[in-house]
């Protein structure tokens, strides 16, 4: 084709503010304490990310119980259970919580419903680290919902005695179709509305839907174990456009460009801007193109850092 490739990005897209805080309570942790640094499970969902930090000297481990005795040690954005918090504690290892403060939130609501004698249900996805973390700030457990289906088959111990708290990475649409047949189902319900899908995740959602309506394919940057990357591509299969999620310019091929005249490209919010620049220069090497943006929202949130990365309150490491 003689015409330039039009590409088109999504702003916002990329790191939100609990992935940046996340990245950089590890970056200062490395540099107060020195390395090693452990990180229970990996920070956010990004080999990428995860590539760059272990270079710098960061461990990451499935468990607690494979972090030596005294040292440093970074809870995930994505929250952990009282159990795994307990047995860090028990242990004494000097801990820093990178959990995002809306993954927080939710947890504090759930147990705030339990307080009041309330079954919880969790809309959330089976296995996803949030979800466990979730599930493991409540005593009794919860009752998880993934879809439509599940709330259908719902056994629970007192319809006028339940709550609901969400995944924050979720679609916006889908949760909010869950949600309605949940009251539907048990009218006396409570629960947040949408409040907790994340600002970051609402944004990026309202921009792909923008997005896949100017363009003829769109691009989602982001790991295939990323939730909210996932969706992004979901969402615009929906709307009508060929989507795919890619980790980075190697998973592209030179025959999607072949007979159209633009592309939208987007990212997950644990996806790094330079896998997206690598991406537009890879497809420029394909043909000839010309960039824009397509801004929906402009986003100004900033998490604070907690005290054990300021130098408000230091630990100190005694691992060898």
């Amino acid at each position: 084709m003689n015409n330039p490739l039009r590409i088109v990005l999504a702003e916002p897209r990329g790191f939100c503010a609990g992935v940046d805080r996340a990245i950089e309570i590890v970056e200062r942790a490395l540099t107060l304490y020195g390395a090693p640094v452990y990180v229970r499970h990996e920070i956010v969902h990004n080999k990428w990310v995860v590539g760059d930090l272990k270079a710098k000297g960061v461990i990451f481990v499935n468990e607690v119980d494979e972090i030596p005795d005294g040292a440093i040690t970074v809870f995930s954005a994505h929250g952990i259970s009282e159990k795994i918090e307990n047995s860090a504690r028990l242990r004494d290892l000097p801990v820093i919580d990178a959990t995002c403060p809306l993954v927080t939130k939710v947890h504090r609501e759930a147990q705030r419903y339990e307080k009041e004698g309330k079954q919880i249900v969790l809309i959330g996805h089976e296995g996803h680290p949030e979800v466990e973390g979730t599930s493991g700030r409540v005593k009794q457990g919860v009752l998880l919902v993934q879809n439509l289906e599940d709330v259908a088959k719902l056994a629970v111990e007192n319809p006028e005695q339940l709550a609901y708290v969400t995944q924050t990475t979720l679609s916006v649409d889908d949760t909010k179709d869950i949600i309605a047949a949940l009251k539907s189902r048990f009218p006396a319900i409570v629960g947040p509305e949408l409040r907790d899908i994340c600002y970051a995740t609402q944004n990026r959602q309202n921009a792909v839907r923008d997005l896949a309506k100017h363009v003829e394919l769109v691009l989602v940057i982001g790991s295939t174990n990323s939730s909210n990357s996932n969706r992004l591509r979901d969402l615009a299969q929906e709307i009508g456009v060929t989507a795919y999620l890619i980790d980075n310019a190697d998973g592209l091929r030179p025959e999607w460009f072949d007979s159209i005249a633009s592309v939208g490209i987007t990212a997950g919010a644990s996806a790094p801007e330079h896998l997206v620049q690598g991406v537009v220069h890879a497809i420029g090497l394909l043909r000839p193109t010309r960039t824009e943006q397509l801004q929906t929202v402009t986003e100004n949130t900033r998490f604070k850092l907690p005290p054990e990365v300021t130098g408000d309150r230091p630990l100190r490491a005694t691992a060898t």
